[in-house]
């Protein structure tokens, strides 16, 4: 068995394509500050995933596997601080002038996946269902962080794209406490999903 590329794309792309904690961030960023201000912020989201990756791919999970305790306390205490930020985004609103002034930028995109449990379970999911054992570690991880990268391109400015459209129909009215609220909701489920559902 080598690399499964086609499964992998699928898996990938139902993963990414889905709600979870980053989805929603750039959907929330998308809906603030609009599409071309949420750019650095997008691109910051997809590298980001990058630096998981990697050390995964050379061996972190070996270290998980020797010390689980603090990987579980680590999947916790990200967990606690994406569920925080949605409680952030419950209360923001999106009529200008309200809420920070400028969006997030690259470096704020950039940790979006290393405090992100559904990130994590989706990367090591790739690694233990779609690569043989005869495959190299750089090849697998490449592989790996090839795949991810490019459905990342293709559907986080989707993601934020439709929070810019959303807010505009949406701002300044009835329904936007709603949808921020609906945002923040769909946010916590993804991680408690992660924590509990045993999903990736």
């Amino acid at each position: 068995m080598s690399i499964t590329i086609v499964p992998l794309f699928i898996f990938a792309a139902s993963q990414i394509g889905t709600p979870g904690p980053a989805n929603m961030a750039l959907l929330a960023t998308g809906a603030r500050f609009g599409f071309r201000a949420a750019l650095p912020f997008v691109a910051g989201v997809a590298l980001g995933k990058q630096l998981i990756i990697w050390p995964i791919g050379f061996g972190l999970m070996e270290l998980a596997d020797a010390a689980p305790g603090v990987f579980t306390a680590l999947k916790y205490i990200s967990a606690a601080y994406i569920i925080w930020l949605a409680w952030k985004v419950a209360n923001l609103r999106l009529t200008p002038g309200q809420g920070p002034a400028s969006p997030p930028g690259f470096a704020a995109g950039l940790i979006v996946h290393l405090l992100n449990p559904k990130a994590w379970a989706m990367i090591v999911g790739g690694f233990t269902a779609f690569v043989g054992p005869d495959v190299s570690t750089l090849k697998a991880t490449a592989t790996i962080a090839v795949v991810l990268l490019s459905c990342q391109i293709i559907l986080h400015p989707i993601w934020t794209l439709a929070g810019d459209r959303i807010a505009k129909t949406v701002a300044g009215t009835a329904a936007e406490p709603y949808l921020m609220w609906t945002l923040a909701g769909l946010t916590v489920a993804s991680v408690l999903f992660v924590l509990f559902g045993g999903g990736t």
